[in-house]
C-alpha cells in the first residue's frame, strides 16, 4: 500500500493514447556550457505537436569508482528514464554535472569530494562541504535549465524539475529562485543525509515557503531514510503549500536498492508521477 498525503491538490485522469503504445522519441547528446565547463547531457525529444512540456533531471551525487565497477556506468540511469518521459510526451534533459557520467572529465564529482572530506574530517566535515557542493553544482543545473528554456521546441511556460537524492536537495534549492516552474518531483531526497546532517535540515526546511511549484515527494519504504520526505511534506502542509507525499512498498532487499527507486522502480511510480505532471503541466 502507498502512503498518500494530499494538500490541496487533486490528481486528475487525462484521457490520452496509452503511454505504452506511443513511440519513445529520439535521443541526442548535447553540450551545455557553464563558464569554462563543457557539460554533456542526453536529450530526448518526444514525437508529436510542438512546443513540448519539458523536464530537467537533477541526478544524485554520482558513484564512487568502486560503485561504478559494481553497478556500471552512470549513463545507464539516463537511458532508463529518457524514453519513459518521451513516451509520455515530455522533452527530457538528463544533464551530467561535473565529474559524473559523460561529464566525468569536467572536474571532481560531488560524491568523490564528499568521500574524501569524510575520510579526512568525519561526518561534520562532510556535512559542511555538502552545502558548498550544492551551491557549486547548482550553477551546472541552472545552466541546464537555461539551455532547456532556449530550445525552440520547448514551451517555457511548462517546465518541471525532477531530482534524485543529492539532486533532490539541489532541485528544492533551485526552486527557491525559480517561481515559474510548474512542478517538482523529488525521489529519495536527502535519503542518505537527512538524519545525519542538521546543516542540511536547516537549509532545506526554510526553503519550503519560498517554493511556489507543487512538490511530489517520493520514497521507497526501504530507502536509507524517509524522514526528509515526511518532514518536508509536513512543513508544506503546515504552510498550506501544494504537495504530495508517496511512500511506496520496499523495492529489492537493501536500502541501496530502495534509494535507487527512481531507476529500479519505474513501473511502480510511472502512473502516479505522470498523473501529477500532467495535472500541473498540461492544464
Amino acid at each position: 500500500m502507498c502512503t498518500l498525503i494530499l494538500l490541496p491538490l487533486v490528481l486528475m485522469c487525462v484521457l490520452t493514447v496509452p503511454a505504452q503504445c506511443q513511440p519513445s522519441g529520439t535521443r541526442e547528446t548535447v553540450v551545455i556550457r557553464n563558464n569554462t565547463l563543457n557539460l554533456r547531457a542526453l536529450l530526448w525529444r518526444p514525437h508529436g505537436r510542438r512546443p513540448f512540456p519539458a523536464v530537467l533531471l537533477n541526478h544524485g551525487s554520482g558513484r564512487s569508482r568502486q560503485e561504478l565497477e559494481r553497478l556500471g556506468p552512470y549513463e545507464q540511469n539516463a537511458d532508463r528514464l529518457g524514453p519513459v518521459f518521451a513516451r509520455h510526451g515530455y522533452l527530457f534533459l538528463f544533464l551530467f554535472r561535473r565529474g559524473i557520467g559523460l561529464s566525468a572529465d569536467q572536474g571532481a564529482s560531488a560524491v568523490d569530494v564528499m568521500n574524501s572530506e569524510f575520510a579526512a574530517r568525519g561526518q561534520e566535515g562532510r556535512n559542511a562541504l555538502q552545502l558548498e557542493l550544492l551551491e557549486r553544482d547548482m550553477t551546472d543545473a541552472v545552466a541546464g535549465l537555461a539551455y532547456l528554456r532556449a530550445l525552440a521546441d520547448v514551451d517555457v511556460r511548462r517546465i518541471a524539475l525532477v531530482g534524485h537524492s543529492f539532486g533532490g536537495s539541489l532541485t528544492l534549492l533551485m526552486a527557491e529562485h525559480e517561481p515559474n516552474l510548474r512542478a517538482l518531483v523529488i525521489f529519495s531526497g536527502a535519503g542518505l543525509s537527512w538524519d545525519r546532517s542538521p546543516q542540511l535540515r536547516a537549509r532545506l526546511l526554510p526553503a519550503m515557503p519560498r517554493i511556489a511549484a507543487p512538490v511530489l515527494f517520493i520514497h521507497a519504504a526501504n530507502d536509507h531514510s524517509v524522514s526528509a520526505g515526511k518532514t518536508l511534506a509536513a512543513e508544506r502542509q503546515r504552510l498550506g503549500k501544494p504537495h504530495l507525499l508517496k511512500i511506496y512498498p520496499a523495492l529489492g532487499h537493501t536500502p541501496e536498492e530502495g534509494h535507487d527507486f527512481i531507476y529500479l522502480g519505474v513501473s511502480r511510480w510511472e502512473r502516479d508521477v505522470f498523473a501529477f505532471l500532467d495535472e500541473h503541466m498540461r492544464r
